[in-house]
């Protein structure tokens, strides 16, 4: 009796958020690696939590990465990986395989398994709808990231009819710029502008660790909850580095464009979307204005 009272407890809970956010625009930015998990709850968690959302009648809008299965396309075809200040260098002929893994292999599949779940996902390439100019090199060093671009634009249309139709819009992070060239964008930065564009309320992270910490090899030293006037600071002092920079930036965007909040949270925690929307404490970073 006391486990049903406890599952009584937690909807209860989770209630006045559900009506809250009833009819609203939510972002998640789904790491790839979650597809390639050993654990099936972890492969299907995140997809479990897309198809809540939308039972709840909150409108979930997918971006997903994919890091690791494009490190192994990379390695097979002999193509080394390399990062530039936490983003991908992409020559031509990385972009052309980052672009057939992301559009063509990860995003149909992560279609297939929310539908499968009961949910009603359709896949977008992301060069149907963003558009971009090549990043700028790195602001002190100078490097070049090659063919990794910064998203100006998106076409919303298409979102916007998913939407209407109870459909979860599921998109890579891939643009095309002005001549129609297609660049490798930064997943992160993808979601970012999605949201915006949306008028989101929130913007969801997903990653392989529990937010953002002031010790990288310590969990306890989470940063449950940071004001975006601390993120100068902490760059200085190297808590937000490397493969967190454009994570970190692209919520500072958001949040400055009008997204009331943005989490970072690891997505190997079952059901991590929910509890990070859902509970009074939620399990990640918050970043806020």
């Amino acid at each position: 009796m006391q486990e049903l009272i406890t599952k009584a407890n937690t909807l209860l809970e989770a209630l006045p958020y559900i009506q809250r956010f009833a009819g609203a625009t939510f972002v998640v930015k789904y790491g790839g690696s979650f597809m390639d998990s050993p654990d099936e709850a972890v492969r299907t968690g995140v997809a479990r939590d897309v198809v809540f959302l939308e039972a709840v009648e909150i409108n979930p809008v997918v971006v997903h990465g994919g890091g690791k299965r494009i490190n192994k396309a990379l390695a097979a075809a002999g193509v080394e990986s390399r990062f530039v200040n936490g983003l991908r260098y992409t020559d031509a002929a990385t972009v052309e395989i980052v672009d057939r893994v992301l559009s063509t292999e990860i995003n149909p599949e992560i279609v297939g398994l929310i539908n499968s779940l009961g949910g009603v996902a359709k896949g977008i390439a992301g060069t149907e709808i963003f558009s971009c100019k090549k990043h700028a090199p790195h602001e002190s060093k100078g490097e070049d990231y090659g063919y990794v671009g910064e998203v100006t634009g998106v076409n919303i249309a298409p979102l916007e009819e998913c939407i209407a139709q109870g459909i979860t819009p599921v998109i890579s992070p891939t643009a095309r710029d002005a001549d129609g060239q297609v660049y490798n964008c930064n997943a992160d930065d993808a979601a970012a502008q999605a949201a915006i564009a949306l008028t989101a309320k929130r913007l969801v992270f997903m990653s392989d660790v529990p937010g953002l910490l002031r010790d990288p090899k310590d969990d306890a030293t989470l940063i449950s909850h940071l004001d975006i006037a601390q993120v100068d600071e902490l760059k200085k002092t190297g808590v937000i580095a490397s493969g967190m920079i454009p994570k970190v930036d692209s919520a500072v965007t958001a949040i400055n464009a009008g997204v009331d909040k943005v989490a970072l949270v690891n997505g190997q925690i079952h059901h991590a979307v929910l509890l990070e929307i859902f509970t009074d404490k939620g399990v990640g970073t918050e970043i806020v204005k």
